[in-house]
């Protein structure tokens, strides 16, 4: 028996005390109106309303069921409401990786957003690298993610890719400086700056690849997982960085120069499982594409004694999962 469909025909019709009235207002024809109302009658063994006069009438069970009704139909709603909600990805608690080197506005822009669209989600934001988040997506301990392409990895679904264009970030007093754009042959001799191939495998790979391609085989690679050790490791002297041109903007000391021979770009996207996957995760993916594409800024300006070319910005690999 469907208790819940008897009940809410019972309560139109008690407010109704009408049964042509009531039938007409849920749509439907009154006999079968009728029966159901007898067969909730039947159900909990009681009369609910007196047909013995013209007019229908509550009986003493009929006026103590029907506050009952209305409050049980009210928790349903309520109930309907809040699973709505959660498949919809709008409450919960969503578990968030994002990489080590997110600068702060773009973190407070993706937050900001979250609540925005979805103010009943709780979100766990962790520090993690790409790699961390694969192994933790593909054990289900976190829910989404931001990554560094190439990822190869089964099971995972990528959101929209953003492309940051990449430059080298080297000391302003260094001769390579001087000019609009570097070249990596240019760069012989000297320590590339990186973060640890642990934290992003596929990228740390294809980074040193395309060095090689375009003439640089850098003397040695020296990790650095945190931008202030970065800089510090290059200001010291003997080596440079491939980075986005914002890293740059921390550090007045830095000069940042696009690479003339061998553009190359960041690919970043959302992550997320392929099966079973958080409510929220598509919505986490769409708005992280968002604000990486508004957070990508212009190269820092140049020597006041030239201007940059403008140049397109290809990606040398196209991993979307």
């Amino acid at each position: 028996m469907d208790l819940l469909r008897h009940l809410r025909h019972f309560v139109v019709v008690a407010h109704e005390l009408h049964f042509g009235r009531a039938a007409e207002l849920l749509g439907m024809a009154q006999p079968p109106l009728s029966q159901s109302i007898q067969r909730l009658e039947r159900e909990l063994t009681v009369e609910l309303f007196d047909r013995s006069r013209r007019q229908v009438r509550l009986t003493t069970a009929g006026e103590l069921l029907l506050g009952e009704a209305e409050e049980l139909l009210a928790g349903e709603g309520r109930l309907r409401s809040l699973m709505g909600q959660i498949r919809a990805g709008e409450l919960g608690v969503l578990r968030a990786g994002v990489p080590p080197e997110t600068p702060a506005v773009t973190l407070r822009s993706l937050l900001d957003g979250l609540t925005t669209r979805a103010p009943g989600l709780d979100v766990e934001l962790h520090e993690l690298t790409t790699a961390e988040q694969v192994r933790m997506l593909t054990e289900r301990t976190l829910d989404v993610g931001l990554v560094h392409h190439p990822v190869a990895a089964d099971g995972l679904r990528f959101g929209a890719p953003v492309d940051v264009p990449l430059g080298v970030l080297l000391p302003r007093t260094s001769p390579l400086a001087r000019g609009r754009e570097v070249t990596l042959a240019s760069l012989a001799g000297l320590d590339l700056v990186a973060a640890p191939r642990a934290t992003a495998p596929g990228w740390h790979d294809h980074l040193l690849a395309v060095c090689r391609q375009h003439g640089w085989r850098p003397a040695r690679v020296r990790p650095a997982r945190n931008p202030e050790f970065l800089f510090g490791l290059v200001l010291a002297g003997g080596g440079v960085a491939v980075e986005p041109a914002a890293v740059a903007r921390r550090e007045p000391r830095m000069a940042w120069r696009p690479i003339s021979d061998a553009p190359l770009a960041k690919r970043t996207s959302a992550v997320w499982p392929d099966r079973s996957a958080h409510p929220a995760a598509a919505m986490f993916g769409q708005l992280a594409a968002e604000v990486l594409a508004d957070a990508e800024p212009t190269a820092p300006a140049p020597p006041a004694t030239s201007v940059p070319a403008a140049r397109p910005w290809p990606v040398l690999f196209d991993t979307t999962g």
